[in-house]
């Protein structure tokens, strides 16, 4: 699997950091605890088995031109699916338009991650994955209600096959 992910900038990846650190000092999941050099807040634009010929210089040319994007994080939230605890970021048009292209770039991928998909995305920042169970209200008071700004300044790439990170856009 390869990603399409937005780094955050450092006020906002400092926030996310701190959201983690509370939640696992609290005794709940949390992603503080993922200790792999790769792991960072970030934004998944897109999933897909692979990029398509000639895709990462495309994805590269239309970040530099997007990037940095300013962001607000919206509520704490537990998503379907493999029920993550989640801060909800507040898409703007230019988020929402900068999403679709990325997944017009990658038309032609194999196994697009249809969570990603234009009008079924959630755009979010995960504070922590499998959270089904654990205690939700506590999760958001630890968490707290402040909504952090900043803007996304870079985006790269994980492969899953080898866990290893490439960048797309490193624009400040």
């Amino acid at each position: 699997m390869r990603t399409v992910e937005l780094a955050c900038s450092p006020e906002l990846d400092t926030a996310v950091r701190a959201a983690w650190g509370r939640l696992a000092a609290a005794g709940l999941p949390s992603l503080a605890r993922n200790t792999h050099p790769s792991n960072r807040p970030h934004l998944t634009l897109a999933s897909v088995t692979g990029f398509p010929p000639g895709a990462a210089a495309r994805l590269a040319a239309l970040l530099d031109a997007a990037l940095p994007l300013p962001v607000r994080l919206g509520e704490i939230a537990v998503l379907d699916g493999s029920a993550p605890l989640v801060w909800l970021v507040r898409p703007d048009a230019e988020l929402v338009a900068l999403h679709a292209e990325v997944w017009t770039v990658l038309a032609d991928a194999d196994g697009r991650n249809p969570w990603h998909a234009p009008g079924r995305w959630t755009p979010h920042l995960s504070l922590a994955l499998r959270f089904g169970g654990a205690d939700r209200g506590l999760a958001r008071a630890v968490v707290g209600s402040g909504q952090p700004t900043g803007s996304f300044v870079a985006a790269r790439s994980y492969d899953s096959a080898d866990r290893s990170v490439h960048v797309l856009s490193a624009r400040r």
